[in-house]
């Protein structure tokens, strides 16, 4: 069809309103971003010769990821995640902030309040048929010194894919700790080799990847957040070496540096030294922190996080999200 309207006065006229450029009264950057994202809309519909039914079709798809909460496991499907940490790369580049371990995307699933302990925890509170994992490291800034006291909270996945308090078969803080690193700067936690998994099938993420010809599998993986006074706050996770998804990851979150072997550790000594009862697989993750003056480079983002906010987020996004 060659009928095009956006460029009309009576449709400009129409998007100065719908924006509220003409009242008084409201926020004067949300008016300008309203009005950027509608009109971006209506070009799109106008030059793509939408019709009502495409229209309605996918108003009806984001209703169902509000109603089963999915707009934050499909952020990163669609790579805002990733894009928001290529512009902080930027504007760290900008202003000569280098050094330190790579940034990449938080996911959803971040719990406050996990239990904390000084330079080692054992993660797992219940029994799994999982693979022992070891995970270690050193935290250190950009001279190489070790950083004690350094705050180093991990979460990750289960054997079976799922997290605590969004899984409820799981126990409410089941493999997520917050450690403090020791005065070598180390950190170590005892845990469960995580597993990789998928978008829920048939779940309104999954509609959206499958019709742009994609899959929802992630790797499996580790999160961390890690700070320390002085230091910029680091958002980051790392992806184990040898998965089939570890260089294919629908939230794109890999970066090469951050993939990490898990080696199998099967030595008597090594296995009694840490008071395990068979072979284990070890995981070394060392962590450098970048110096800031900042203060509000030295905290993480403000944004929605479970108990950070509201308790029932948890029932709202259970056996929706995993990233």
């Amino acid at each position: 069809m060659s009928v095009k309207i956006f460029d009309t006065p009576e449709v400009q006229d129409f998007l100065a309103k719908i924006s509220g450029l003409e009242a008084s009264g409201g926020n004067a950057r949300s008016k300008q971003i309203v009005h950027r994202l509608v009109s971006d809309l209506f070009r799109l519909i106008d030059d793509f010769d939408v019709t009502e039914e495409e229209y309605w079709a996918a108003v009806n798809l984001l209703n169902a990821l509000g109603s089963q909460t999915q707009f934050g496991l499909l952020s990163p499907g669609l790579g805002f995640d990733h894009f928001l940490d290529m512009r902080r790369d930027a504007i760290d580049a900008e202003a000569k902030r280098t050094g330190g371990t790579p940034r990449t995307i938080e996911g959803p699933l971040y719990v406050a309040g996990a239990p904390e302990a000084e330079g080692f925890a054992r993660m797992s509170d219940e029994a799994t048929e999982g693979e022992t994992m070891w995970l270690t490291g050193q935290v250190r800034d950009v001279d190489g010194t070790p950083i004690q006291g350094a705050k180093v909270e991990i979460w990750h996945a289960n054997d079976k894919g799922g997290y605590s308090f969004f899984d409820p078969s799981q126990s409410e803080y089941n493999l997520r700790r917050t450690l403090y690193t020791d005065s070598d700067g180390r950190y170590t936690a005892r845990s469960v080799i995580p597993s990789g998994y998928g978008v829920p099938e048939g779940s309104p993420t999954d509609v959206v990847l499958t019709s742009l010809g994609r899959h929802g599998r992630r790797p499996a993986h580790i999160h961390f957040f890690i700070s320390s006074p002085g230091h910029q706050h680091l958002t980051t996770q790392i992806n184990l070496a040898g998965d089939p998804y570890t260089f294919d990851d629908f939230a794109f979150a890999t970066r090469e540096e951050l993939v990490i072997p898990a080696e199998r550790i099967e030595d008597a000594d090594e296995i009694q030294q840490r008071g395990l009862e068979g072979p284990f697989s070890q995981v070394i993750f060392d962590i450098e922190l970048a110096p800031t003056d900042e203060s509000a480079l030295q905290t993480r983002h403000a944004r929605p996080r479970a108990k950070e906010n509201a308790h029932d987020l948890a029932s709202q996004l259970a056996g929706t999200a995993k990233v």
